[in-house]
């Protein structure tokens, strides 16, 4: 039956509004997946139509017009291009800007061509009424011969009259807009001959865009080029020519459709807004207030329930353990995957803050005045405003971040872009930041208000972005290219954020958090659990009689002894053996074999550091009540007699995880978008000198 449903295109260009009119029609009817073989974001959900048929909404990336630029672009041109893939949609329900209808109908009257049934939304009505334009809808309509429905995404105005005109037949417009030159015509009438296409534009788009409609085979592309070189066929001189007709008849459209135009005062708020946040001196000093207010938040406000859920398992393998006959599985459950998952639910409060602040710095229009006013400092570092995106972005994940460098036409610029991305802090050094952080930082508050624990945690996000720049410049001056790039991009306007979005992004990302990390946990606390329960040998059989041995003639309690034989069988096993090899390396740095297991563990990923500390210390101690933080608190240096994670420690990992490349998905996607292992292998190699060198002056410096 799935297969059956009504598939509705959501498309317009960026900031239209387009996310706010998905979530109204599929509240959590959502998921996120990526697009057949390429690593671009698929949104999907379900609507109920009046009709009772349930239709799914496939929100696409944004988009100027089928000529694409980008990969995010090309993958929109690509679905309606080809009529016979599993995207194509049924209908296309385009989203417009109100206030600036003229940015939307490139677009609209390259679908129109297509024939695609087309219903023209106009969105953010109440910003255009409060402009003072005037537009006269049915003469747009009848012009365009095609429904237009007026609604506001973010009250859910409209919506209603959306769906009745969705669940009805929408049929393609009557209208021909281009026109296609008379000498071209006879290779467009072979082309849509031999591949039985519907129209001649489309036609024309397999002869523009031969070489990215990747659903045509080898041949069929190169039977395409052969065509047109045998005509002189120059697409960049008919794609300029088709534009030019297409504003031609835009403008002429615009006359007299639009009554009265808008009124330059409406936005003037907007613009004194700007004169202070975009200001060279007050833009910064107000970005970095904002920065810090958020991890002032961030611990002052997530303290509560993470106490609470670390409380909770410790208590719950506590109870399980009791329950449970004895036997590997159990223990395996009790010692392993429970302490492995209580590990990455613990943050859950800290994550969803995060993503809550960003969303909202987003809904709001702030997030598009920092990329603006960061190009500036960007530009002196061998980047441009277009890094910016991806370097924010990578406060969320590196992975997409880098993605998003995708959009930056400059290669040297590209390059060091997807270089220094993962030095900023991603949510997954969030968990290591905050347990650490925990431990050495007391809970004190400068001048009664101010948090020194969420001040060191701002500097641990600094030092990334310091690390990231300066890294960029040392690129910069390596890398040797004439080319240059200018940032542009439309400042959306100032808006009240709406909740109702915020609560779905933060619901959706901290869903992806973790679920994604708990696979890669999940499998690691399994893997570490055997590695760290079983070794070679029968050490770990003789652990009893060899403790007892060791302790002869001392006065130790039954429970100092069971502790004892514990630790004894962890450091025999093959995880100890692991972490014992790869102590002399990171003793410098103050690191054990224990710190040494969860650094190799958390290559796979950064949060997987504090699952594995939390597994090895549960199978190392008989107190099975102690939280996380508690069991950090409580390991002895058998060196010094005092606590492993002395301050020194505790700084030099933070360092460390600061700056080291410690995630394989990384690594995986900077060698997709650099085509070969050469930079992420340099990428790799230099982060991690960095970070040792990094940790090993912090670790000496202060013990």
């Amino acid at each position: 039956m799935e297969g059956k449903r009504k598939k509705i295109a959501l498309v317009g260009k960026p900031n239209s509004g387009k996310s706010s009119l998905f979530n109204q029609l599929t509240g959590l009817n959502q998921k996120i997946g990526n697009f057949p073989g390429i690593t671009v974001d698929k949104r999907t959900g379900i609507t109920l139509l009046p009709n009772r048929e349930q239709a799914e909404i496939i929100d696409l990336p944004g988009i100027y017009s089928l000529y694409p630029r980008t990969l995010d672009e090309k993958i929109v041109a690509e679905i309606f291009a080809d009529q016979k893939g599993e995207h194509y949609p049924d209908c296309v329900a385009l989203v417009a800007d109100a206030t600036n209808l003229k940015n939307c109908m490139l677009l609209l009257t390259q679908l129109m061509d297509l024939k695609l049934p087309v219903v023209l939304v106009l969105n953010m009505m109440d910003l255009a009424a409060k402009s003072g334009q005037s537009v006269d809808i049915q003469e747009l309509s009848a012009s365009l011969d095609l429904p237009i429905v007026m609604i506001n995404a973010r009250t859910g105005q409209g919506i209603q009259e959306l769906k009745n005109v969705l669940s009805g037949s929408v049929m393609p417009s009557g209208k021909s807009i281009f026109q296609i030159g008379d000498e071209i015509k006879p290779l467009i009438r072979k082309i849509r001959e031999k591949f039985k296409l519907s129209t001649d534009y489309e036609a024309y788009q397999f002869l523009q865009q031969t070489e990215s409609l990747h659903f045509l085979s080898r041949e069929d592309r190169d039977y395409i080029s052969n065509e047109a070189r045998a005509v002189n066929f120059f697409p960049h001189k008919y794609q300029g020519a088709e534009t030019i007709m297409r504003y031609g008849f835009i403008q002429d459209l615009l006359n007299k459709v639009i009554l009265k135009t808008s009124d330059p005062e409406w936005k003037k708020f907007s613009y004194r807004i700007d004169k202070v946040l975009t200001h060279k001196v007050w833009g910064y000093l107000i970005f970095f207030s904002v920065l810090f207010l958020i991890f002032q938040s961030i611990f002052a406000w997530a303290q509560v329930p993470m106490d609470f859920i670390d409380s909770s398992f410790a208590k719950l393998s506590n109870f399980l353990d009791q329950s449970f006959p004895e036997g590997p599985l159990f223990d395996l459950i009790t010692q392993g995957i429970i302490p492995g998952i209580g590990g990455i639910l613990i943050f859950i409060p800290q994550i969803a803050i995060l993503f809550a602040c960003i969303s909202i710095l987003e809904e709001s229009g702030y997030m598009a005045r920092v990329v603006f006013l960061m190009d500036k400092i960007m530009r002196k570092f061998g980047l441009n405003g277009k890094s910016v995106v991806p370097l924010i972005s990578g406060l969320a994940c590196a992975i997409p971040a880098i993605m998003a460098t995708r959009t930056i036409e400059n290669w040297k610029e590209r390059l060091i872009t997807i270089f220094v991305t993962p030095f900023m802090s991603c949510s997954a050094r969030l968990p290591v930041f905050t347990i650490l952080v925990a431990l050495i930082i007391p809970e004190n508050k400068l001048f009664g208000f101010f948090n020194y624990q969420g001040l060191v945690l701002m500097s641990l996000y600094l030092l990334g972005f310091v690390a990231a720049i300066l890294s960029a410049l040392v690129m910069k001056l390596m890398l040797k290219t004439k080319e240059k790039s200018y940032l542009i991009m439309e400042m959306p306007t100032y808006r009240r954020p709406k909740w109702a979005n915020v609560g779905y992004t933060v619901v959706e990302k901290t869903k992806a958090f973790v679920f994604e990390a708990g696979k890669i946990i999940l499998a690691i606390s399994v893997i570490l659990w055997v590695l760290a329960s079983y070794g070679p040998g029968d050490r770990m059989q003789r652990a009893e009689d060899e403790v007892r041995s060791q302790v002869r003639g001392q006065e130790v309690t039954d429970q100092e002894l069971e502790a004892r034989i514990s630790s004894y069988r962890l450091e025999h096993s093959y995880a100890g053996i692991m972490g014992k090899g790869l102590e002399p390396i990171i003793k410098p740095l103050g690191y054990d074999w224990k710190i040494g297991i969860a650094l190799v563990t958390s290559f796979a990923a950064r949060e997987v550091f504090v699952s594995t500390i939390a597994t090895i210390y549960s199978l190392g101690s008989i107190d099975d009540e102690q939280t996380i933080k508690g069991r950090l608190k409580s390991e002895i240096n058998p060196e010094t007699g005092g606590p492993r994670y002395t301050p020194a420690v505790g700084f030099s990992l933070l360092v460390f995880y600061t700056l080291a490349m410690q995630c394989m998905s990384t690594l995986a996607i900077v060698k997709r978008e650099t085509k070969g292992w050469k930079w992420p292998l340099i990428q790799l190699g230099y982060m991690t000198a960095l970070a040792y060198l990094s940790a090993f002056i912090i670790f000496q410096s202060l013990s």
